[in-house]
């Protein structure tokens, strides 16, 4: 080493070591890299210092600090295992190049521009390698240090603002903040599974479940709670998936998008780590508070529930109050309920519309298909528009009573994923509470109809008939009573028998039931004798009404059998009372008996006359 070089070579360690103490380590390493060049530069008399760091996406060194305007260079390429390269190209200027490690994962080089006249000191530009490659490595190291620092220092911040808060969507956004500042040149995402309902515009990315079986980078992350790492081909980037990872589960993955190809150093997989465990135990803590409230909120409707049904006597309004609640409660656009019976589907009063259209076949095939399968979950959140037709989302719970199943209730949403399994099981809870509410007022119905329906016939009793009646004198403003006699039933009980007479009173009840209106009352009056009440109807409309039942019972009866009728009316100025109004009606019909029989007798106020 020349004796003029190692003096100038001498000055600059001891002013380094002025600098040094000077030195702010809280600084950027580029900051302080590009004054120790200027150092360098200044002791040495070089026109140019350069500091350059490889850069993988390209495999060339770029310029990060310099000492003497800007490089003239640029990006440099990468020279194989070379220490020292002298460049000279003719120009006014002459380089050496000193190449070292930075840290076992990133290479360096320091470029020194000399005037044309210098020569260069081998043994020189050996020390100079050597000494600088550990003065920007402690550099670096200082500066990593420091910014290691500032990054914990966020963490412990991250940490402390997630665990304080009980909602997930203030936990995810805290996550993404807190990467961008720490990364600011990365890209990132949140893969989530469906059940996540979130706001605002958080970087959130479905998490895909691959049905073909291959275990991606991000599936493996989920599964397994490790890192993982991959490399894409275009474009070139480096990506790494970090599982949201608590005590209980794993609740997603972050996936980080580094802007070049290198791999994800150590230190930065470990920061990472840390705080996606970080972020999945305060996510965690989170979901456990947000489901302690939702377990109270769901107690609390079926209790409601319960409450409400039980108030209510009929089936059809139990069955609209629950369609409303779950429509409510669960954002669903269809429900319909449905009851077993006799191998078939019994469609209960109070569903929604769209279940007594024929579309509606095609989901309740599909439910009864899985149902048939042994299938327990009875739910989808992605069946096929093209197949079903508009409804993407469905859920069935089925109304089971002393562990036999009644019936099912079937849930319907447009929007795909509209439903959480979570609503699932809710669902499943409200029925399960519910069929037994929805059983007591079937019965309760049933008994009731039993009471004033009967039994052979399945025509009104004469008290309901008579309570009816009753009713609609106080009411309205009109009626008329038509009582029916069967010609000669006797003489069918002795002919025939008296299941063949009970089968011809069944069908003459039924030409009765079917040639009046839904508001008309049909009773049985007694023995063979058999009554109808119009309630605000004419005189005149009654006979028209009489006439076809006598009509219909000669032309279809099997064996053929004739009826007679009487018919008495009412109206509001008349004063009438039931008593009267039967009196009168039994008065035509012995008329019509003692007249030849097979026909229609009226009687009013004033007499009584033959249709």
């Amino acid at each position: 080493m020349r004796w003029e070089e190692t003096k100038r070579y001498e000055s600059f360690k001891r002013k380094f070591f002025h600098w040094f103490l000077a030195f702010q380590d809280d600084g950027l390493f580029s900051t302080a890299a590009g004054e120790l060049l200027a150092l360098l530069k200044e002791e040495l008399a070089l026109e140019q210092a350069v500091l350059y760091l490889f850069d993988p996406s390209c495999g060339t060194f770029c310029p990060e600090a310099a000492a003497g305007g800007e490089p003239v260079a640029g990006r440099i390429a990468a020279e194989e295992k070379q220490e020292i390269v002298v460049v000279d190209d003719g120009g006014p200027r002459i380089a050496a190049r000193l190449f070292f490690l930075l840290s076992e994962e990133a290479p360096a080089m320091v470029e020194l521009v000399y005037g044309k006249g210098r020569r260069f000191d081998r043994p020189l530009l050996e020390a100079l390698r050597a000494d600088l490659a550990q003065l920007f490595r402690k550099l670096s190291t200082l500066s990593q240090g420091k910014s290691e620092e500032k990054r914990y220092e966020q963490l412990h911040c991250f940490a402390a603002k997630i665990h304080s808060s009980m909602q997930i969507d203030d936990v995810l956004e805290e996550i993404i903040r807190t990467l961008q500042n720490v990364y600011p040149s990365f890209t990132y995402y949140l893969l989530l599974s469906h059940d996540n309902h979130l706001r605002g515009n958080l970087p959130i990315k479905t998490f895909a479940f691959d049905e073909n079986g291959e275990q991606t980078a991000a599936l493996r992350a989920f599964l397994t709670g490790q890192v993982q790492c991959e490399e894409t081909a275009a474009p070139q980037r480096s990506v790494l998936y970090a599982p949201i990872k608590g005590v209980q589960a794993v609740y997603g993955v972050i996936q980080i998008i580094a802007p070049h190809a290198a791999p994800f150093p150590k230190r930065e997989i470990n920061f990472i780590s840390l705080l996606a465990g970080t972020a999945g135990s305060a996510l965690e803590n989170a979901k456990l508070y947000e489901q302690s409230r939702r377990l109270v909120a769901d107690l609390q409707l079926i209790n409601d529930t319960m409450r409400q049904l039980n108030a209510r006597s009929r089936l059809h309004e139990a069955i609209e109050y629950m369609v409303s609640q779950i429509r409510q409660s669960f954002g669903a656009d269809e429900v319909g309920f449905f009851l077993f019976a006799d191998g078939k589907h019994e469609l209960l009063p109070g569903s929604t519309p769209f279940f007594y259209e024929g579309l509606s076949a095609m989901y309740v095939e599909w439910v009864e298909a899985r149902r048939r399968s042994g299938n327990d979950i009875l739910f989808a959140g992605d069946v096929c528009a093209s197949d079903f037709g508009s409804f993407c989302s469905v859920m069935a719970a089925p109304m089971l009573q002393n562990k036999e199943t009644k019936g099912v209730c079937i849930v319907l949403a447009r929007k795909p994923y509209q439903f959480t399994f979570d609503m699932f099981k809710l669902l499943q809870s409200l029925v399960q509470h519910s069929t037994l509410a929805f059983m007591n007022a079937i019965l309760r119905e049933e008994l009731e109809k039993l009471v004033i329906t009967d039994y052979l016939t399945k025509l009104y009793t004469r008290r309901y008939l008579d309570r009816e009646i009753q009713q609609s004198m106080e009411t309205d403003a009109l009626g008329a009573f038509l009582l029916i006699d069967i010609d000669n039933f006797k003489q069918i009980n002795d002919i025939y028998g008296h299941q063949t007479g009970d089968d011809v009173l069944v069908q003459v009840a039924e030409m009765i039931r079917t040639n009046i209106r839904d508001n008309d009352i049909a009773a049985r009056w007694g023995g063979e004798e058999l009554a109808v009440y119009l309630p605000n109807v004419s005189l005149f409309d009654a006979v028209s009404v009489a006439r076809r039942i006598v009509e219909k019972v000669r032309e279809h009866t099997v064996p053929p059998v004739t009826v007679s009728c009487g018919i008495s009316s009412w109206r509001q100025h008349d004063h009438d009372n039931a008593e009267q109004l039967f009196k009168r009606a039994d008065a035509a019909l012995y008329m019509a008996k003692e007249t030849g029989k097979n026909c229609i007798f009226v009687s009013d106020r004033h007499h009584s006359y033959k249709v």
